[in-house]
C-alpha cells in the first residue's frame, strides 16, 4: 500500500498556538486528485493516568467546556515547543497535582483523527507518584478537584462514562490494562 501524498497546502485560518485550518490538495495512491482537503493543525499533548504509592489513580472531577455537565479525567496538557513528550507529561503532573514520580510507562502515540490530524497525543502511566512537596500550581480555567480512584472504581467510572473525553478513555483503559499484566 502507498500513502496518501501532499500535493500543496493553503492556510485558511490560524490563531497560535491553537489552532491552524489547511486546505490539502491530496494525491491518492491511484493517482486521483483530492482539493480542499481540511487539515486541523492543534498542539500536540500529552495524557497521564498516574498511580500513587497505594496503587489509586489521581484522577479530576471537573468541567469541560465540550463535556456534558461533570467528567472524570487524568493529568494532561499542551506541549510546549520543543519540549519532548516525558518532559512535558512530567511538567503537567507536578503542576496540575503537585506529585511527581520516578517511574514513567510509555503507552505510545497516536492522532486524535485519522483524516484530519487534530494533534498528536503522547499517552503515559506515572507509577509510584508521590507528593512533591511544592503542591499543585495549575493554570487550567476549569474547576476541578482531585480524587483517588481504586483500579476497580476507574473501571467502573469508564463503563459508567463518567469519562467523557475519548482520548482520556484511552489513556486509562490503557493503563489499567497495562497494570493488570503486571
Amino acid at each position: 500500500m502507498k500513502p496518501w501524498r501532499t500535493l500543496s497546502k493553503t492556510v485558511l485560518f490560524k490563531q497560535t498556538p491553537w489552532i491552524t485550518l489547511e486546505s490539502h490538495r491530496i494525491e491518492l495512491p491511484d493517482g486521483r486528485q483530492l482539493e480542499d482537503w481540511i487539515w486541523i493543525n492543534s498542539p500536540d499533548f500529552v495524557i497521564v493516568a498516574a498511580v500513587d504509592q497505594q496503587n489509586r489513580f489521581l484522577v479530576f472531577e471537573q468541567t469541560k467546556y465540550a463535556a456534558n455537565g461533570l467528567t472524570l479525567a487524568p493529568v494532561g496538557g499542551v506541549r510546549n515547543p520543543d519540549e519532548d513528550p516525558l518532559s512535558a507529561a512530567k511538567r503537567e503532573l507536578l503542576e496540575e497535582t503537585g506529585y511527581e514520580s520516578d517511574h514513567w510507562v510509555d503507552l505510545g502515540s497516536f492522532m486524535t483523527d485519522s483524516n484530519r490530524g487534530n494533534g498528536r497525543g503522547y499517552y503515559f502511566l506515572a507509577l509510584d507518584a508521590k507528593p512533591s512537596g511544592r503542591g499543585a500550581r495549575s493554570d487550567d480555567l476549569e474547576e476541578q478537584e482531585l480524587h483517588f480512584f481504586s483500579p476497580q472504581e476507574l473501571a467502573d467510572a469508564l463503563d459508567n462514562n463518567r469519562v467523557q473525553i475519548i482520548t482520556w478513555q484511552a489513556c486509562l483503559t490503557m493503563a489499567l490494562m497495562r497494570l493488570s499484566k503486571t
